[in-house]
């Protein structure tokens, strides 16, 4: 229980210093890191150390790509390696999928409350052209760089923690099998 409760607390804390300053600090994603490791080897030893080492793994092998393309923050990759050391995982891949619809969801509200459905069709084309062309979608346009001002910028440590609260609420209630083993 202390593990979901740091847990919670650490990505209640991001999304509050995303949606406030857009930017998720180094020294919480590195305090929540170092506590994720800590929890799994108290509690679980060098099984532990294992499972944390490869969900923080696991989330850097997908989320350093979308940097790469930069198509999410270098705080959002950091945050959900700190997710990993504290799910392992088993549990952080589930937390990912979550993360990916809530995600999805609020950039429809964003699209919707905003009035850009024919610019964001437009930007899909180019993104799915470029990728395919095996080029970075955000050289042929200047709205699909994550730290451009010009595109429609979510959140994605709103997102995150929506996820990760959705799957501790629901892997501890009686119809999940314990979150987080």
């Amino acid at each position: 229980m202390p593990q979901q409760l740091l847990l919670a607390a650490l990505v209640i804390t991001a999304a509050l210093f995303d949606l406030r300053t857009r930017r998720i600090p180094n020294w919480l994603s590195a305090a929540g890191l170092l506590s994720g490791f800590a929890c799994q080897i108290t509690l679980f030893h060098w099984e532990g150390a294992r499972d944390a080492t490869l969900g923080a793994a696991l989330a850097l092998l997908i989320y350093v790509p979308l940097f790469a393309l930069r198509a999410v923050g270098g705080g959002d990759v950091k945050l959900m390696a700190a997710v990993g050391s504290f799910a392992g995982p088993k549990d952080w891949l589930a937390i990912f999928l979550i993360t990916a619809i809530v995600g999805g969801l609020i950039a429809l509200i964003m699209i919707a409350v905003k009035g850009r459905f024919a610019r964001t069709f437009r930007n899909v084309g180019i993104l799915l052209t470029e990728l395919a062309h095996l080029r970075a979608p955000y050289r042929a346009e200047q709205e699909l760089d994550v730290s451009s001002s010009q595109g429609l910028r979510l959140p994605h440590g709103c997102a995150i923690a929506a996820g990760t609260l959705l799957y501790l609420a629901y892997s501890t209630s009686s119809l999940g099998a314990g979150a987080l083993r």
